[in-house]
């Protein structure tokens, strides 16, 4: 389905110069003088790099139709995460490479979305925020109290993730995926 660049939002998936893509963030420029254009911060969902270009605001590009389906987190094997569809209960084995960021994120049992384009697993969705347990930072110092101080902690996953100086170990955290970032404590 085309449709006008003016019309794009934040997270859509959309097909541009050939490449699958979807819009990490973008803004509509009218400068003083000539005409108006959109710059655009991609992501190319095979790939997983990330491009800003400007556009012309009177191009077309195709939204893709992205499909989602539900898949419960078994287990890593080597190089691959095997997952098993919610609905079939097929086993789907997707490559770490495909994964991305977000296999710093994924534990056991964990529900995910994961995205397909025309038969292709281009990734997986995961909730935005997730509980983790601390399994190893520096205990807290009494007295250093500065203001958004903060210390690495490993999270279960393998992840260090900055928390502020009050959590300790053993301690159950929430964690945006989105960024990474801890966001309070469970």
């Amino acid at each position: 389905m085309d449709i006008n660049i003016n019309d794009i939002k934040n997270g859509m998936t959309i097909i541009i110069d050939g490449n699958l893509c979807s819009i990490v963030e973008f803004q509509h420029v009218k400068p003083g003088k000539g005409p108006a254009f959109v710059r655009i911060k991609l992501r190319n969902l095979r790939t997983g790099s990330i491009v800003e270009n400007t556009y012309n605001t009177n191009i077309k590009v195709t939204r893709a139709h992205i499909d989602k389906t539900k898949a419960q987190y078994l287990y890593s094997q080597g190089n691959d995460y095997v997952f098993m569809n919610s609905a079939t209960y097929d086993q789907i084995e997707i490559p770490a490479a495909t994964l991305g960021d977000a296999v710093h994120f994924i534990k056991e049992g964990m529900e995910i979305d994961i995205d397909f384009y025309e038969g292709e697993i281009i990734g997986i969705t995961l909730p935005e925020k997730v509980e983790y347990e601390v399994i190893e930072t520096e205990p807290a110092v009494k007295g250093n109290t500065a203001t958004n101080a903060t210390k690495d902690a490993k999270i279960e996953t393998g992840y260090t993730v900055k928390v502020p100086l009050f959590i300790n170990e053993g301690e159950k955290i929430i964690i945006s995926t989105k960024d990474g970032k801890y966001s309070s404590r469970a």
